[in-house]
């Protein structure tokens, strides 16, 4: 949906996308449906003003930030960014603090995935580290899978209930 319309801007107006440009696309298209699209986005790109970084909640609001938090371990995640983030950082370590945080994230809630996965945006382009840390690896995994046949669990109880409903007219009725 972004991708698409970001690429019509750029047709018919002979010139590169901007972050906020994305942005709008998204906040219009969330505050449309009052948040029950349930996203929660972080959205980052660089364009002709710099590096930029913007927060869009499912109501369609949005922060522009240095750095940014979303989802069920952002609190975690937030208190890293707080205590050690400083402006100038090299690349190594931004991506060591990020880690940090994503590993905060992910051990103060269990709805926060497994991995770390981190993408870097420059004006040279992006780079994606997918599985960049994995915090916790799986002690065994079974190579073949588990294969459970028909029949395998027991039945302790059979209950079988017969629904029904009634419904009445009534001589008001529209």
């Amino acid at each position: 949906m972004v991708s698409s319309a970001l690429f019509l801007h750029r047709k018919s107006t002979l010139r590169e996308s901007r972050v906020v440009s994305a942005q709008s696309i998204l906040k219009s298209h969330l505050f449309k449906y009052q948040g029950h699209v349930g996203a929660a986005l972080v959205l980052g790109g660089f364009d002709i003003h710099g590096p930029q970084l913007f927060t869009i909640f499912p109501h369609g609001s949005s922060d522009c930030l240095p750095y940014a938090t979303m989802g069920s371990g952002s609190l975690a995640a937030m208190s890293i960014f707080e205590s050690d983030y400083k402006d100038h950082m090299s690349e190594d370590e931004a991506k060591l603090l990020v880690a940090r945080a994503i590993r905060a994230g992910i051990f103060n809630d269990l709805g926060s995935g497994s991995n770390i996965d981190l993408c870097v945006l420059s004006r040279a382009g992006t780079k994606y580290f997918r599985n960049f840390e994995i915090p916790q690896e799986r002690a065994y995994t079974r190579a073949e899978g588990y294969k459970f046949e028909n029949g395998t669990t027991s039945l302790n109880k059979r209950n079988f209930q017969t629904a029904t409903s009634t419904t009445a007219e009534s001589e008001n009725a529209l």
